[in-house]
C-alpha cells in the first residue's frame, strides 16, 4: 500500500504530464495578465496624473501672472522669479517670449514645471510629484499583489481540475494498452457526460475494444469448429489409408494424412489457447532432464547443453529444478527443436542456464541456419506465415503455439539472431518457482 502511494505520488509529479502543464499555463496566463495590466493601468495613470499636475500648473502660472502684473508681487500665489531649478528646455522655451510646462526629476524629486516670460524675468510655478507618484508606485504594487493573490487561489481548483482531466487520460490509456496486451474484456466504463471529450474517447475506446473483441471471437468459434468439424471426415481418412495396399500411393497417402492430422491438432490447441481455458499444472521439475527426454520424444538431432556451477564448493554439471508445467514445457520445446531444424539447419543445441540479472532459469534453442527474418523479429510469430523463403515450408503453427503455451505457464520467448551469424536463436525465460534451486549432476 505505501508503495501505491509512493508510486501515485511520483505519477502526480512528471513536470510534462497534462496536469502540470495545464498548473503552468495557468500560472503563465495569470501572471502575463498581471503584468499586462499593471502596465496598462500605470501608464494610463502616470499620463492622467501628469495631465492634471500640467493644468494645475498652468493654471497657477495664469494667476500668479495677472497678480504679478496688478501689484508686482509673487508672495502667497505659488509662483516664484527667477527660480534656479527651471529646467533648460523651458528656460530656453521663455526666453523666446513664449510658455509651457515641462516634467523634470531634479534633486528634490519629481516635480511638474510651468513658466512664462514677466518682462525680462522668469515667473515659474513648480509642482511637487512624489507624493502623487508614490500613491501611484503603491497602487501598482496593490495591484501586482492581487493579481498574486488571484493566482493562488485559482491555482489549486485548476489543479485539481487538470488531475482529474490526467487521471481519466491515464485511465483510458491504461485500458488500452490492456487490450493491446490481449484482455479484450477490459473496459473505462466511463460515464457519457454531454460536451465532455475524454468521456467520448473513452467510450470509443470501449466501442473499439467491442468490436475488436467480437471479430476476434468470431475468428476464433470458426477455427474451432473447422478443425472439430475436420476431425470426422479425417478419422475416415486414416482408417481408409490404414487399409490401401502397401506401396508408393500408400506412403504419401499416408504421410499426407499425418500432416492433416497435426494441422488440424494443432488448430484446435491454438483455438483452446485463444479462448483462455488453458491452465497450467505446475510442479517441480528437473529441467536438464526433462529437455533430454523431450529431444528423445520428437526424434530429431538435438545436443541439450546443462549449466555448470560451483555447488557446495565443488564445480562440475548441475542440473535445475524448476517450477513449470512439464507437459507444456516439453511442449514448447519441442515445437522450437522441430522448428530450428524445419525451418534452419543443423547443428540445433538446446542450451540450459541462468540470467545473470535476474536469476531466471531459461532454456536457449539455436539452430545453424539462415536465422529469422526481420519481419518475424519485429511483429513476432505470425499464424500461416513462415517468413522468408529460405527458412523452409510449413504452416507456421509452431511458434504460435510455442508462445501461447508459454504465456499459460508464465515464461516469455525472446526471438533473435546469433550475433556471429549462426543462425536464429530462442530465449524461453522460466518463470521464478517457489523453491529453484540446482542439483548437482
Amino acid at each position: 500500500m505505501p508503495e501505491r502511494r509512493l508510486s501515485s505520488l511520483a505519477s502526480g509529479f512528471r513536470p510534462r504530464s497534462l496536469q502540470w502543464r495545464i498548473a503552468g499555463l495557468v500560472t503563465a496566463a495569470a501572471c502575463l495578465a498581471v503584468v499586462v495590466l499593471m502596465v496598462l493601468v500605470h501608464r494610463a495613470s502616470r499620463a492622467f496624473e501628469l495631465e492634471q499636475s500640467r493644468s494645475v500648473a498652468m493654471l497657477t502660472l495664469e494667476r500668479a501672472s495677472v497678480s504679478y502684473a496688478r501689484t508686482g508681487l509673487v508672495s502667497g500665489t505659488g509662483a516664484e522669479l527667477d527660480a534656479a531649478g527651471v529646467p533648460g528646455e523651458l528656460r530656453s522655451l521663455v526666453r523666446q517670449g513664449r510658455h509651457g510646462t515641462q516634467y523634470a526629476d531634479g534633486p528634490d524629486g519629481p516635480a511638474m514645471w510651468a513658466a512664462r516670460p514677466a518682462g525680462p524675468r522668469i515667473l515659474s510655478v513648480r509642482l511637487a510629484l512624489s507624493t502623487t507618484l508614490g500613491d501611484l508606485d503603491a497602487f501598482n504594487k496593490s495591484i501586482l499583489r492581487a493579481g498574486l493573490l488571484t493566482t493562488v487561489v485559482v491555482l489549486p481548483p485548476v489543479c485539481l481540475v487538470a488531475r482529474g482531466m490526467s487521471r481519466r487520460l491515464r485511465m483510458a490509456a491504461g485500458t488500452a494498452r490492456r487490450i493491446a496486451a490481449g484482455d479484450l474484456d477490459a473496459r473505462i466504463s466511463a460515464r457519457p457526460r454531454p460536451f465532455d471529450e475524454i468521456a467520448e474517447i473513452s467510450g470509443a475506446v470501449d466501442s473499439m475494444a467491442a468490436s475488436l473483441q467480437a471479430r476476434l471471437r468470431g475468428e476464433q468459434r470458426f477455427t474451432a469448429d473447422v478443425a472439430h468439424e475436420l476431425r470426422t471426415p479425417l478419422m475416415g481418412l486414416v482408417t481408409s489409408a490404414e487399409l490401401l495396399p502397401d506401396g508408393e500411393a500408400e506412403r504419401y497417402v499416408r504421410d499426407r494424412v499425418r500432416t492433416l492430422c497435426a494441422l488440424v491438432e494443432d488448430l484446435l490447441e491454438i483455438s483452446r489457447l485463444d479462448a483462455g481455458v488453458e491452465r497450467a499444472d505446475p510442479q517441480h521439475c528437473a529441467l536438464v532432464e526433462l529437455l533430454e527426454e523431450t529431444v528423445e520424444r520428437v526424434a530429431v538431432p538435438a545436443a541439450v547443453l546443462g549449466p555448470v556451477a560451483v555447488i557446495r564448493g565443488a564445480a562440475g554439471p548441475a542440473d535445475i529444478r524448476v517450477w513449470t508445467d512439464p507437459r507444456r514445457l516439453e511442449r514448447i520445446v519441442a515445437n522450437l527443436v522441430v522448428n530450428a531444424h524445419r525451418h534452419g539447419r543443423p547443428p540445433v543445441t538446446v542450451t540450459v542456464g541462468v540470467d545473470a540479472d535476474t536469476g531466471v532459469p531459461t532454456v536457449s534453442v539455436r539452430d545453424s541456419g539462415p536465422g529469422f527474418p526481420a519481419g518475424l523479429l519485429d511483429d513476432g510469430p505470425q499464424r500461416f506465415r513462415t517468413g522468408a523463403p529460405e527458412r523452409g515450408t510449413g504452416h507456421g503453427l509452431g511458434l504460435t503455439i510455442a508462445l501461447g503455451q508459454a504465456q499459460v505457464v508464465g515464461a516469455t520467448l525472446t526471438f533473435g539472431n546469433a550475433p556471429d551469424g549462426g543462425g536464429a536463436v530462442v530465449v524461453v525465460r522460466l518463470p521464478r518457482g517457489p523453491a529453484a534451486e540446482r542439483i548437482p549432476g
